[in-house]
């Protein structure tokens, strides 16, 4: 199943297009994209059912595509979580997740402009889960039953603010307006043979600048839900930016940043592709 935004309206999408959640539930859920993760149990026993398969299906413009889950009540973030990464930044290997906040007001959708706040903006590519069952101190073997589905992400950040600081704190430096965009839709586990085995990369114009799998999380999907949960309560829509792999602009001789001009596209497999101009 993959659950979107599509101009502001909760859609679900097939191989043939678009299918409006309200017309084809007839008012049963709302149009409001949120509202599918803040019902997601009754939501998903709806949309297995014939109801849906008989529903009128439309064409689209990806254009027209939002930030599937566009209010998340909390968005968490891991640095560091990819074995590659952590050597190009030249630290030791975590012995614990990693965890920072990035603020909901960052989000945007998987197409359109990201706006640049200075020269040393850079990417960071990453698998998004989306909480479905909310919960506090989940076990590890529980984990995957509270997730509703998972997506494609940029933990855009402004490296000098990230950094400043006698105790560095990264939320700001990675909140900008545009610095989260996530998409461009979010897909059910069922949809995967092995969903926590995905290649995942980004490219700025034709050059690919990361590539990497999400079976070298150091600390995997069920592990990072355990941890944030054995300290908050995880609520239905919250997004969980999970690491990125080696590859970041700062970690290169010399460092390389986004520019106005270039476009930034992001994908992975079974998931799909973003993609941004930078101004």
């Amino acid at each position: 199943m993959r659950v979107g935004n599509l101009a502001g309206r909760a859609t679900l999408f097939t191989g043939d297009g678009a299918v409006d959640i309200e017309k084809a539930s007839e008012g049963r859920f709302s149009a409001d994209p949120q509202e599918v993760w803040s019902r997601w149990t009754e939501f998903r026993a709806w949309a297995n059912t014939d109801a849906v398969a008989g529903a009128g299906v439309e064409q689209f413009d990806p254009d027209e595509l939002g930030a599937p889950v566009p209010r998340p009540p909390q968005v968490f973030a891991f640095a560091l979580n990819y074995d590659d990464h952590v050597a190009e930044a030249g630290i030791e290997r975590p012995g614990a997740p990693s965890v920072f906040t990035k603020f909901p007001s960052s989000l945007t959708g998987p197409y359109g402009e990201i706006a640049l706040v200075s020269d040393s903006v850079d990417w960071e590519v990453e698998l998004v889960v989306v909480v479905g069952h909310g919960g506090h101190r989940i076990p590890v073997a529980e984990a995957a039953e509270h997730i509703a589905g998972i997506t494609a992400g940029q933990d855009i950040t402004e490296r000098v603010m990230q950094v400043a600081g006698t105790f560095p704190q990264f939320g700001m430096a990675k909140s900008h307006p545009g610095f989260s965009p996530v998409g461009p839709w979010v897909v059910t586990l069922d949809e995967f043979d092995h969903p926590f085995d995905l290649e995942l990369g980004c490219a700025v114009d034709d050059d690919a600048v990361q590539e990497g799998r999400t079976r070298d999380l150091i600390f995997g999907v069920p592990e990072l839900i355990a941890h944030l949960s054995s300290v908050v309560t995880l609520f239905p829509g919250d997004l969980i930016f999970t690491g990125t792999p080696a590859g970041v602009g700062a970690a290169r001789t010399p460092p390389r940043f986004l520019r106005p001009g270039q476009v930034l596209r992001t994908w992975i497999s079974g998931i799909g592709e973003m993609r941004h101009r930078l101004v």
